[in-house]
């Protein structure tokens, strides 16, 4: 009895004991599944915080004490932070049907190789082609080893022109493998073509042959004819996608600013250099030898296809860039106060300090980016005359008058581009008339009082306001450059922001 009672208590304590272990059992599943839960919410947490953590970290962490010195913070601080694109900002992507590959060579100097590639988008844009990146001159006198991302901001370029036409850094490989083996089209477009040559002429050779290299590219797009929306385009190029570097932009800023603080300035655009020279054929106040030496030189370049020149003609004609003395005088004669700023906006001036000394004389302000830089600011800038130029053609378009003299690409180009910034003054020298009355005040037929008078009165109209382009039918040479008076784009100063 005592054994059958104190099995039977075991037996029931172990039927009470059961309840109590399924209860524990329980409770121990439920503790996991909180501790799963807030796991995974702590996580979740944690994501969302990170996705967000330019934008609240700041302000939710302000508060929180630093794990780091303040030697430390310091330095973390001053740590450049990554770029960060807003690709919302980019134009979409425009969808055609590629016909083929656009791969094209300029040629000539800075400013002649711009106005190239604005005409090349152009072109690829109405051929549906993918461009490739131009190559930039490297073989004319000169002599720039530049490529293009040296000069231009490429990745800019690329990515501004997006909603217009594709744009590639390279040929694809399978293309790129076409032309090593000569599977491709190289040949120079008629100059001053319009649209209508490229769609009937170019574009089947594109189809044909998937690769066409087109050679030269100067003056390869007529200036007149054309639609609206190509003349635009071709300013939207100009001046919203072919930017400079940041190193070539902030440098240009540095030099404005220098001069900015020494008060206005004048940009004289002074192509009196070796080449202008020997390719004009100009020989103004030269003597005998510098003569000889520019003669030798323009029959030493195969491209300049003018050999025998008569230099007092060409000059009467207006032919001629003016010389450092004539400039003198015409500056002077439209009354350029002596203490303004006078920045050379040119290469070296042939024959030195001899043929500046009347402009020093008569204005002692003269600088020119060599002067107002550090050598070592120049210092990758050195045998890169497209890069130099690139300088001068920043600090053209923010000074406050312009004076080229002589019609040359970088001429029209800027004075096209102060146009479209709001006709910034530019004077346009009437270099025929200048040459005459420069001529009868030397020799003593005409009084300052009288020359300075003609000088101002020739020029009233020549301050590069608004005015209409002309247009001579058949003789596109003669007629003005699109890129010195853009017109079409003059009507929207607002083109840029609203395109």
């Amino acid at each position: 009895m005592g054994w059958k009672v104190a099995s039977g208590c075991k037996a029931a304590g172990d039927k009470l004991r059961l309840p109590t272990s399924s209860a524990a059992a329980r409770s121990r599943m439920k503790l996991w599944l909180v501790r799963a839960t807030t796991t995974v919410l702590l996580w979740t947490c944690v994501v969302q915080l990170t996705a967000v953590g330019d934008t609240w970290g700041p302000r939710v962490l302000k508060g929180w004490p630093s794990c780091l010195t303040p030697r430390e913070e310091e330095a973390a601080a001053a740590r450049p932070r990554p770029l960060v694109v807003d690709r919302a900002a980019l134009p979409p992507k425009r969808i055609y049907r590629n016909n083929g590959y656009l791969m094209v060579s300029c040629n000539g100097g800075l400013n002649q190789m711009r106005a190239a590639i604005c005409d090349m988008v152009v072109i690829a844009r109405y051929l549906n082609v993918t461009l490739v990146v131009p190559e930039l001159d490297k073989t004319s006198f000169w002599n720039d080893p530049s490529e293009f991302q040296d000069i231009f901001d490429v990745e800019h370029f690329i990515t501004s022109l997006r909603g217009e036409v594709r744009i590639l850094r390279e040929l694809p490989p399978r293309m790129k493998r076409r032309v090593e083996l000569g599977m491709f089209h190289s040949m120079p477009p008629i100059s001053w073509s319009d649209i209508s040559y490229y769609q009937n002429q170019i574009l089947p050779l594109i189809r044909k042959y998937k690769v066409v290299h087109l050679n030269r590219t100067d003056a390869r797009l007529a200036n007149n004819g054309l639609p609206m929306e190509t003349q635009k385009l071709r300013c939207r190029v100009n001046y919203a996608s072919l930017k400079f570097t940041p190193q070539i932009e902030e440098l240009g800023k540095r030099v404005i600013r220098i001069l900015r603080q020494n008060g206005p300035f004048l940009v004289l655009h002074l192509r009196y250099e070796m080449d202008m020279l020997a390719f004009s054929g100009c020989t103004q106040g030269c003597s005998t030898e510098e003569a000889e030496e520019l003669t030798r030189m323009r029959y030493a370049y195969p491209w300049w296809k003018e050999k025998v020149i008569d230099s007092d003609l060409k000059r009467k004609d207006g032919l001629c860039p003016l010389t450092p003395e004539e400039t003198a005088l015409v500056l002077r004669a439209l009354d350029i106060d002596r203490s303004m700023q006078i920045y050379i906006a040119a290469g070296e001036i042939y024959g030195g300090k001899r043929r500046m000394a009347a402009l020093t004389s008569a204005y002692p302000n003269v600088v020119r980016k060599e002067t107002l830089l550090e050598p070592s600011d120049l210092m990758f800038f050195q045998n890169h005359s497209s890069q130099m130029a690139a300088l001068d053609y920043l600090v053209s378009l923010e000074s406050d008058i312009f004076v080229p003299t002589y019609d040359g690409n970088m001429a029209k180009v800027v004075e096209g581009h102060r146009r479209f910034m709001g006709y910034k003054k530019t004077v346009l020298l009437d270099r025929k008339l200048i040459v005459e009355l420069v001529d009868r005040y030397t020799n003593g037929s005409l009084q300052w009082d009288e020359f300075s008078a003609l000088i101002k009165v020739a020029h009233t109209k020549r301050m590069g306001s608004a005015s209409k382009r002309m247009v001579i039918p058949d003789r596109p040479k003669e007629e003005d450059y699109f890129y010195a008076n853009p017109q079409e784009c003059l009507q929207d100063r607002y083109l840029l922001q609203n395109s």
